[in-house]
This record gives structure tokens, sequence and C-alpha cells, in this order.
């Protein structure tokens, strides 16, 4: 029963992380403002990361466990990015 009850949700929980990626990426494409955009593709690396955590959870293997933990490195960086262009224009100073 518990092992049923968890892959279940596990499901579930799945199927929501690919409908609200469904609904960042319509954010990013289609957001009216440039920081729209970029909260979309917040959401979407965040949801990413989340559901490579529920894969991992599912395969019981650390190697989906590592792949959300570069996401989260990598999406972080270029959120900061993003948000120091949309600010000052330029990236470098």
């Amino acid at each position: 029963m518990t092992v049923t009850l968890l892959s279940w949700s596990l499901l579930l929980a799945q199927l929501m992380i690919g409908t609200a990626m469904l609904f960042a990426t319509w954010r990013v494409l289609w957001g009216p403002r440039a920081q729209d955009r970029v909260l979309g593709l917040d959401t979407l690396y965040v949801n990413a990361m989340l559901l490579l955590v529920t894969f991992g959870i599912r395969a019981g293997t650390d190697v989906y466990f590592e792949a959300a933990l570069v996401i989260a490195l990598l999406g972080f960086v270029s959120s900061v990015a993003l948000a120091k262009f949309l600010m000052r224009g330029e990236v470098i100073e």
C-alpha cells in the first residue's frame, strides 16, 4: 500500500509540475514585457529542477539529484545576469 501510494503521488506531482512548465513556457514565449519573460524563465527552471527531483525519487538513483543541482546553480546565475541586464543594459562591468 505504501509503495503504491508513493508511486501514484509521484505521478500526480509530475503531471502537475508538467502543467506548470507549460504555463511558464507560455509566459516566456508570449509575455508582454521582458520582466515577465524573465520570471517565466525562473519558474521554468525551478519546475525543471523539481521534475528531476521527482524522477530521482521514482528511479532511486543519485544522477537526477545531481542534474537538479546543476540546473539550480545555472538557473540562479542566469537569473542574476538577466536581472542585471534589464536594470543596467550590460552584464559585465
